[in-house]
């Protein structure tokens, strides 16, 4: 898979795609993720990207044309299957879009900054627009690399574990089971007898048994979505 993710603040995105699964992921090659500076196209001297909105509303605008000729710059070097504007009014993020995108081969990912971006960018230019939840971030940075991590963890070979992400909460629209590890017994608090039994059916019902409890009490409105 390859991620190419533009942006004006590049720094923003250094440390979240260069550490832990992500990092690892794109060391041993099982994705590629490329971070651009927009400001390579900007205009003028000082490269601008942004200028003041019609209209005169308060805020910068990012401008059409630094967008338009980098996509066409990635366009010419390969096909991609969408092009994504991280937008607090695109569709929410959630596992089953992160597992349908995880098959794709190429993505182009647009942060937008400052107040937004010039709408014919997502006319002509955006094939999706994905929401990581009903509030307002300063850039598409921090949500670009949420949704880059939610992706690339899903890769064969990234997780040490590949089983791992199938018993993630949400996968099957239930909260995952409570966890635990050594020791068995801390300050009192003792690792449910179950855990301990060495019986993999009675450990699988009550982890089932949990799931659909934990999912009723924290967040019931998943179960509409599996009955």
């Amino acid at each position: 898979m390859r991620i190419d993710i533009l942006t004006v603040v590049p720094e923003l995105l250094e440390s979240p795609l260069s550490h832990s699964i992500v990092g690892r992921a794109i060391k041993k090659g099982l994705v590629d993720i490329q971070v651009h500076n927009l400001r390579k196209y900007g205009l003028g001297p000082r490269r601008n990207v942004d200028d003041y909105s019609y209209g005169g509303d308060a805020g910068m605008v990012m401008m059409v044309e630094p967008v338009f000729r980098m996509i066409e710059e990635l366009r010419s070097q390969r096909k991609y299957d969408e092009v994504i504007y991280m937008s607090p009014d695109g569709e929410r993020l959630n596992q089953s879009i992160s597992n349908e995108m995880s098959m794709l081969d190429n993505i182009i990912i647009i942060c937008g900054h400052y107040k937004g971006i010039d709408h014919r960018i997502r006319e002509h230019l955006v094939t999706r627009e994905i929401s990581v939840g009903d509030y307002v971030v300063s850039g598409g940075e921090i949500p670009a690399a949420l949704l880059a991590d939610s992706l690339v963890r899903l890769i064969p070979g990234a997780l040490t574990d590949e089983t791992s992400a199938l018993s993630d909460s949400f996968q099957d629209n239930l909260l995952s089971p409570p966890v635990y590890t050594r020791p068995v017994e801390f300050n009192g608090w003792r690792v449910p007898d179950v855990l301990l039994c060495g019986d993999p059916k009675k450990i699988r019902e009550w982890q089932d048994e949990q799931s659909l409890e934990r999912t009723k009490l924290l967040r019931p409105e998943l179960l509409n979505k599996i009955l």
